[in-house]
């Protein structure tokens, strides 16, 4: 989608149109951090948010008893309605061709490409890490991807090449002792393709993901279970969406029993996890069933919620029960449980097999080092989820883009986004679990919360060519209410009236403050403080909307005290939140500075490791590998330590002086790569 935005002719080829954005684990987006995600996705001008508001029939903003740092917005969705919106978006985008096939090999030219390959440069306009490094060229050979080869024996031309084969590429399910090749249940695996791209010299591992079985809700004694209602006024995930218009539904929660853990404890030998049947590695942080059982054994009871799957249908997803134990046995459990004795299974819990590819092959582009031309996204590069899929393949897409139109890349470092955050560790560590954002991987989280994402991204977007005309009019038009509101907070003084009006006139010691002031103290919120200022906000141009919203919701509460639709009710939450911690942001600030100090010192792609006397032969192997572009990346890789960083520091101004590269074109008296007046082009 983000390649056709930008004026590229694109195909998406799939093995079966009519399953396109099919949900196969839980119909539900975002989650703590994945909600950062798909914030993310839709600053940039992404569709996965405005998707997921049109269809969602659950919304809850999590960890709202926190910090603002850590509220994640998260949305049970219609799982077939996703699939037709999605599939409507896509095909009502000009540029966007969508064919139905199955993609077994590349197109490669085995001619090896040395020196001014367009897809190592960055310059003037990237933003982020881009506009500090600028390799001017690159002596590894690579071989150029042409396109595809498709099993039909036709051949699909294109200059550039993303794939994102999920858990297709060698997917074999397990369901206790039955094993099968699969894609996901009822779909064919990815076999040919897989064994194209190992041929192809890249490396690669094998991980493991897993489903629940799904109930007949009609089967199901609901009483029994504790309801989990939505958020009385949901927050969409898009910055462009008004209101939630679809019928909001509840959840329930519900519990083990001990026959429960009985029954998994005698029976975990069958499991496939167990059994030695499967050789990948599943997630940590999103275990089975039996592996809670077993890994927690002093825990006598599991939480697990039983989860609508749509408006239209009586399937039940168990989000908490994901097994890879035989059927009979997956049948016993859930019966087990007291509300579920007469439950009838609609289909089975599994687990799946699949092969990824080591991440630190590819580029802060998602390109892969040895190739030019094609990228990765998604599942194959070790990450799990629909969020992180999401937020790589625009990503991709944008940079496959800028390739071939001979632009600067756009990159984000970990400063501006948790989208870097991702792509960073990534290509730095790799992984050898499937790979889930947490916002405890954020160094600077204050600074990368959902109510900013557009602020921070919205802005590249658009020169991207990704937001469009509207969108960005109403970008525009939310960053002047909000910056009209900061500064009427600072500028106007507390008096005694509107403290009345807003029920704070407890608080001690507020005289000569200004509202900006009152909001730093903890227990002071924003709501109240505009409710105080509702007939002033009247007179500010700028303020007109929030005011009219302030007063029809006032009229309409019998105790005269004002609440706010959800997208006003954020805007003024982003501004109390500025105003609250002003003083940790500005530390963050300082701090990101320094982290990108250590980002603009560039490693030339010419630097040869083995020459550097002082590391030792796992942190030349690390380094050979990854290939990190600079040494703030080379900081994060495993086992390189601050001494290795001072040498490989020193090396690049010795071993830029012996090879005389003083005089080339971009690089300067130290060796280093320097910033050209110009982007080269592609020969």
């Amino acid at each position: 989608m983000a390649a056709a935005r930008m004026g590229m002719k694109t195909a998406l080829i799939t093995m079966n149109m009519d399953l396109i954005a099919q949900m196969s684990c839980n119909p539900a987006v975002g989650g703590v951090a994945k909600g950062h995600l798909v914030r993310e996705v839709d600053a940039l001008g992404g569709i996965m948010g405005e998707v997921a508001d049109a269809v969602g029939i659950q919304f809850r903003l999590l960890n709202t008893s926190r910090g603002p740092a850590v509220w994640s917005p998260r949305a049970q969705c219609d799982k077939q309605l996703y699939r037709v919106k999605m599939r409507e978006v896509l095909e009502a985008q000009p540029g966007l061709h969508i064919r139905q096939a199955e993609v077994v090999d590349l197109a490669i030219d085995d001619r090896d490409e040395g020196s001014g390959i367009r897809d190592q440069e960055t310059g003037p306009g990237a933003p982020g890490l881009a506009s500090e490094i600028w390799e001017a060229r690159s002596v590894r050979p690579r071989r150029r991807v042409l396109g595809l080869k498709l099993r039909d024996g036709r051949k699909l031309m294109a200059g550039a090449t993303i794939i994102t084969t999920g858990t297709f590429l060698n997917g074999l399910i397990h369901c206790g002792e039955e094993r099968y090749p699969a894609g996901r249940s009822g779909e064919p695996a990815s076999v040919l393709l897989g064994e194209s791209l190992r041929a192809l010299g890249l490396r690669t591992c094998r991980l493991k993901t897993g489903t629940p079985p799904r109930l007949d809700g009609r089967t199901i004694k609901w009483e029994a279970f504790e309801e989990q209602p939505g958020d009385a006024d949901p927050t969409p995930f898009s910055f462009r969406t008004k209101k939630i218009v679809q019928p909001q539904i509840s959840c329930h929660i519900a519990h083990t029993t001990p026959e429960t853990l009985r029954i998994i404890r005698e029976n975990v030998g069958r499991s496939a996890m167990y059994s030695g049947q499967i050789e990948g590695i599943g997630p940590r942080y999103c275990p089975s069933i039996e592996d809670k059982i077993v890994k927690f054994p002093d825990k006598t009871q599991h939480q697990f919620f039983l989860e609508p799957e749509g408006l239209n249908t009586h399937e039940v997803y168990v989000n908490g029960m994901s097994t890879s134990l035989p059927m009979e046995v997956q049948w016993q459990i859930v019966r087990s449980i007291p509300g579920l004795e007469e439950a009838e299974m609609l289909r089975p819990g599994y687990a799946i097999e699949y092969d990824s590819v080591d991440a630190t092959e590819l580029d802060r582009t998602l390109r892969v080092k040895s190739f030019t031309g094609l990228y990765l996204a998604g599942q194959i590069n070790g990450t799990s989820g629909y969020e992180e899929a999401a937020c790589q393949g625009i990503m991709a897409g944008i940079n496959a883009a800028l390739w071939l139109k001979g632009e600067p890349p756009f990159t984000m470092d970990r400063t501006e986004g948790y989208t870097g955050i991702l792509i960073d560790d990534l290509i730095s560590k790799g992984t050898n679990e499937p790979y889930r954002m947490f916002t405890s991987r954020a160094e600077f989280r204050l600074h990368l919360r959902i109510d900013n994402a557009d602020r921070r991204l919205t802005p590249h977007g658009r020169r991207l060519g990704l937001i469009n005309d509207v969108a960005w009019a109403e970008y525009e038009q939310k960053q002047a209410r909000m910056a009209a509101l900061a500064a009427l907070l600072n500028a106007r003084k507390v008096d005694a009236e509107g403290l009345a009006s807003a029920a704070l006139s407890a608080l001690p010691a507020t005289a000569g403050l200004t509202w900006a002031q009152l909001l730093k103290r903890s227990e002071v919120t924003i709501e109240p403080v505009l409710n105080a200022l509702r007939e002033t906000l009247v007179h500010e141009p700028g303020l007109r909307e929030l005011s009219a919203a302030l007063t029809r919701n006032a009229q309409s509460h019998s105790d005269s005290r004002a609440t706010l639709p959800a997208v006003l009710r954020n805007e003024a939450r982003a501004v109390e939140t500025e105003i609250k911690f002003a003083g940790y942001l500005e530390q963050q600030k300082k701090s990101i500075e320094k982290l990108k100090a250590a980002e603009s010192v560039a490693i030339p792609d010419w630097i040869e490791y083995s020459a550097i006397s002082g590391l030792s032969r796992e942190m030349r192997e690390t380094l050979e590998r990854v290939r990190p572009i600079t040494i703030g990346q080379a900081s994060r890789l495993p086992g390189v330590t601050p001494a290795a960083l001072s040498l490989v520091h020193v090396s690049i101004r010795i071993q830029g002086k012996s090879r005389d590269l003083v005089d080339e074109p971009g690089i300067d008296a130290s060796g280093q790569p320097k910033r050209p007046s110009h982007i080269l082009a592609d020969q």
